[in-house]
């Protein structure tokens, strides 16, 4: 099991920041070593984050790889984060790195302001599920969070055996408040063989999306409860970014001809190519 610990809510917000200006600055193509260095600078020195990123410097710079310093610093980075960005780093994943950041940027806010159980398990699944990240090692790192107690460690063992075969609505109105009201309904004497897990509006919820689409019950939480919303990753449209380079190829090539033809006549004309970007303030 992990050992890593719930932190302070001032360590949340930093690391909110810090995952928030890798995407930014990944996304403009900034070299995530680069990166690090600066933003140590900036974060709240009476956090450890600043030495923690120092660390992962360090680390990027010997292995190349993200992963690996989030895992050797088990007592202050979660398992789930090192498994995201993991992930992230598979040459074999279509997940990209900018979208593990900001779903690690989502998970800290939420954590700063005021989590709970039902809400971070919510989003780590459906992080998992939509991105498919992969159930077994997944379910694994959300079973080493400190936030979770010995009942939750419990459930995550049970969905490792039972996810995929059950609906995950069931799995949710099964372990909730509302499930053992109803059942006491019926029958006054009706004791839970596992203890509620997920409160009655949950299971309500729940509920009311069984044998539905999953993602169905997630932004119902999302709505309804206030539960943090999952990244949504769009893939490029492959043949339209090939059409786009063939198009410019083809002007780049009529532009081209235009100039051989000219030189041939002996009269080129320079100005139909537009004027040097040097001169266009003159």
């Amino acid at each position: 099991m992990s050992t890593a610990t719930v932190l302070e809510r001032e360590e949340y917000i930093e690391q909110a920041y810090l995952f928030r200006t890798l995407r930014e600055q990944v996304a403009e193509s900034q070299a995530a070593q680069d990166v690090l260095v600066r933003v140590g600078e900036e974060l709240l020195s009476s956090t450890r984050l600043p030495y923690a990123v120092q660390f992962l410097a360090a680390e990027l710079k010997h292995t190349g790889l993200l992963a690996t310093g989030f895992a050797k610093l088990p007592h202050y980075f979660t398992a789930f984060q090192a498994f995201v960005v993991k992930q992230a780093e598979d040459e074999k994943s279509r997940f990209p790195m900018v979208t593990a950041f900001l779903l690690l940027e989502r998970e800290a806010t939420y954590r700063a302001n005021g989590p709970t159980p039902q809400g971070l398990f919510v989003y780590h699944f459906e992080s998992i599920m939509r991105n498919r990240l992969g159930y077994l090692d997944g379910l694994e790192a959300m079973a080493a969070d400190p936030f979770y107690d010995d009942v939750w460690h419990s459930y995550f063992d049970d969905l490792r055996k039972r996810v995929g075969e059950i609906d995950f609505g069931d799995l949710v109105y099964m372990r909730s408040e509302l499930h053992v009201t109803e059942e006491r309904r019926r029958n006054p004497a009706y004791e839970p063989g596992r203890p509620a897990i997920f409160g009655e509006k949950e299971g309500k919820i729940a509920k009311a999306s069984r044998k539905r689409d999953p993602l169905y019950l997630f932004a119902a939480l999302q709505r309804q409860l206030g539960y943090p919303e999952v990244p949504r990753y769009k893939a490029r449209d492959e043949s339209s970014t090939k059409l786009e380079i063939i198009l410019t190829k083809l002007r780049e090539l009529e532009m081209r001809l235009k100039l051989a033809e000219g030189e041939l006549r002996g009269n080129v004309d320079l100005s139909q190519f537009g004027k040097p970007d040097l001169l266009k303030d003159e």
